[in-house]
Order: C-alpha cells, then structure tokens, then sequence
C-alpha cells in the first residue's frame, strides 16, 4: 500500500507535465478554470508539484502522507463531481481515498 499510495501520486503528477496519460486540464471544470489567477496549463503543473509532494510523503512518512494523499483525493473528485464530468474517475478517487486512509490508520498502529 505504501509503494502504491506513493508511487501512483509522483507518476500522475509527472505526467501534469507531459499528459502522456490524459489531458489534465480537461479534467478541470471550466467554472473553476475560470475562476483561477493563473492559467488552466499553470494550474495543473502546480498540482502536478503537490501531487509528487505528497507521493514522496507517503513513501518517507507514511503516517502523514497517506491522510494528505487521503484529502487530496477527496478535494479531487469533489472536482470531478462538481464539474459534472468524469463520474467514472470521481469515485476512483474516492474508492482509493478509502484505501489512503487504510494506510494511515495501519501506519498509525505499527508505530505504537
């Protein structure tokens, strides 16, 4: 779980810099786009520096980065599910919030 609550972050928030895997700013609500001091490309990156962030995290501390990676994953897909589009991937998200907070919570026990 550490490995994949690590790794699956850095490679999604690499990829915010070469969409390889997907468009990223497709995924983002136009409203929200909109509404943002920095273009939709910019954006993106910047989530792109978090999401590594928060994979390097999980993978050095565990106890702290799965719950950042946890919200992370639920401010996502309340994105998706607000934009109206990419149900589909919203309850990924959410599915894998789940097993985010799994993670804390084991992390937690095996450090008492």
């Amino acid at each position: 779980m550490r490995l994949t609550y690590g790794l699956v972050p850095i490679v999604a928030g690499l990829d915010k810099f070469t969409n390889l895997l997907t468009n990223w700013e497709a995924m983002l609500p136009a409203g929200l786009a909109h509404m943002l001091p920095v273009s939709a490309h910019t954006f993106m990156l910047i989530v792109g520096i978090i999401e590594v962030i928060a994979g390097v995290l999980v993978l050095l501390r565990p106890r702290i980065g799965a719950w950042v990676v946890m919200g992370w994953l639920i401010a996502i897909a309340a994105t998706l599910l607000a934009g109206g589009h990419y149900f589909d991937v919203a309850v990924r998200d959410l599915v894998m919030a789940v097993g985010a907070w799994a993670l804390a919570r084991l992390s937690a026990q095996v450090l008492h």
